[in-house]
């Protein structure tokens, strides 16, 4: 049905003959398909004449997409992805969208898409974010326009807040804002989940320079500075190796010879930097600190003794 609705955008109207020959289908299938676009709310319509055909107008509620095979295979996994996002009605709109998705898609790309939604198990992210906040952020950010709301801390702390917005980031399943505090005169991240704008927004305002090549390196910059523990881990693995490439966003990895590389790696705690190292598909060694060394000869031993109770 993909193809016929972009054979249906190409002329105006089309004989219902040779739209079945250019489909390679029968005019039983041509008008089954155009049947299933109707009930889809495409306003695809009959057109009087010799043989009759069709012509697809105006309206509907929403324009006629085009998709090569690999496009709607990748909209269908974006949907998929969605469904457990944690913008609040989002997940319940992606799954219908992706189920008008499959019913116009070729029998041998909807086996693929309902083998991956048959395969996907959604667990309960964090906490959700209302659509109308996100928007009006998004909105603030990309208008470039003060936006003002009220913040609530981790401790519980509200304040209220004046920001000109520089941009959205999603890290880990939450949404954060990065943005110039006015009052405060300095860079600020916040989670959009704790924030909630006060309407109508501020004044227009010309962007300042972002200390960072983005909003996201900035982002994440920021959170590794808070990090009290940093570690330091020689790996043998080649710096530009598959394994490594894939270290790359969660800390600094240098090369130190053809074989081996270093990777300075940040956390809040030696707990996390052990359980983060154990997903390390490398031999390596920690070079420092040494309370991460102790940490991992006690946690090694605990998973011995569990993994050979009868020792």
């Amino acid at each position: 049905m993909l193809e016929l609705l972009s054979l249906l955008q190409l002329r105006r109207e089309w004989p219902g003959r040779e739209l079945a020959e250019r489909l390679g289908v029968s005019d039983r299938t041509l008008r089954r398909d155009v049947d299933k676009l109707r009930e889809l709310d495409y306003p695809v319509h009959a057109v009087k004449g010799k043989g009759g055909g069709y012509r697809l107008g105006d309206g509907g509620r929403l324009p006629p997409l085009q998709f090569l095979s690999d496009e709607a295979v990748a909209a269908a996994i974006a949907l998929t992805t969605a469904a457990s996002s944690n913008v609040h009605g989002v997940g319940e709109a992606a799954q219908r969208a992706l189920g008008k998705l499959e019913q116009v898609l070729p029998s041998r790309l909807r086996t693929r898409v309902e083998r991956l939604g048959a395969s996907v198990v959604h667990l309960p992210g964090p906490a959700l974010v209302e659509p109308e906040v996100l928007m009006t952020v998004a909105g603030a950010c990309r208008d470039h326009v003060c936006l003002r709301f009220d913040y609530v801390r981790g401790d519980g702390t509200e304040s209220l807040r004046e920001v000109e917005p520089y941009g959205l980031v999603t890290w880990s399943g939450r949404w954060y804002l990065v943005a110039w505090d006015v009052h405060r005169e300095d860079w600020r991240t916040f989670r959009v989940d704790r924030l909630r704008p006060r309407i109508p927004l501020g004044r227009r305002f010309t962007p300042r320079q972002l200390p960072g090549d983005d909003a996201g390196s900035y982002l994440i910059g920021r959170v590794r500075d808070l990090w009290q523990e940093k570690a330091v881990v020689l790996v043998r693995e080649p710096a530009d190796s598959e394994v490594m490439r894939r270290w790359a966003a969660e800390g600094e990895v240098r090369p130190v010879d053809t074989t081996s590389c270093r990777l300075l790696l940040d956390g809040d705690s030696v707990q996390w930097l052990a359980s983060a190292l154990a997903q390390l598909e490398a031999d390596f060694v920690v070079e420092s600190p040494q309370a991460l060394r102790l940490h991992l000869r006690e946690v090694s031993a605990r998973l011995a003794r569990a993994a050979d109770p009868g020792r």
